[in-house]
């Protein structure tokens, strides 16, 4: 696959016009977008930045972090602390992602979304209100290892790292997730799942495959 570099500032905003032209498949209200990458890629870096740039023209944005719906901590770590295949599996909470996000943005849906779950952190519920969102209102939803999951987005973005990129951008205390990446390399093929490829093993440099 070719991929020609581009700017930051540039694809955010050539991001920005794909969206703007974008039609729901399934003819919802809402268009669904995931911003897919390893926590060294930053992609809630490019969601805010994207956020902003829609925002600029007039376009109502909800954003939401995937690891703002993890299970909680006794299911998730059930298996202890840097088990790569529960970080894979278990961690992120795709029914609760599809009962207070994606369901209500169905065709026909109320669009009252619920913006985040639980704390990463704390690992308590964030007792954050539902957000009703006008037709219209673009979804953010960026994160980690989200294509193959079966969640209706609209568009697709991944931020591809390669194996010694990603390795060497990874703290030294997050890399027991790495064979979860290889994973998912293996298992999704996330450069054909995705929409949208971006390259982003130089954080200076990044390029696209979209022309």
């Amino acid at each position: 696959m070719r991929l020609r570099p581009i700017s930051w500032s540039r694809l955010t905003g050539e991001l920005a016009d794909r969206i703007e032209r974008l039609t729901p498949a399934d003819g919802g209200a809402w268009p669904r977008i995931a911003l897919d990458g390893a926590p060294a890629a930053h992609p809630e870096q490019l969601a805010a930045d994207l956020a902003a740039e829609l925002r600029l023209r007039g376009r109502p944005v909800q954003r939401v972090r995937s690891r703002s719906f993890l299970r909680s901590a006794s299911l998730r770590l059930e298996y202890g602390h840097q088990d790569a295949d529960a970080y894979y599996d278990r961690w992120l909470d795709d029914d609760a992602l599809f009962r207070e996000v994606f369901t209500p943005l169905d065709p026909g849906g109320t669009g009252r979304v619920l913006p985040d779950l639980r704390d990463p952190v704390t690992d308590r519920s964030t007792r954050s209100p539902y957000v009703e969102l006008a037709p219209g209102t673009v979804l953010l939803l960026d994160g980690q290892l989200l294509l193959g999951r079966w969640f209706p987005f609209d568009l697709a973005v991944h931020l591809r790292m390669s194996e010694p990129a990603l390795r060497r951008r990874t703290e030294e205390g997050e890399r027991w997730t790495l064979p979860a990446f290889a994973r998912y390399e293996a298992e999704v093929r996330p450069d054909e799942a995705a929409d949208i490829l971006v390259r982003a093993d130089d954080p200076a440099h990044p390029a696209w495959n979209q022309d």
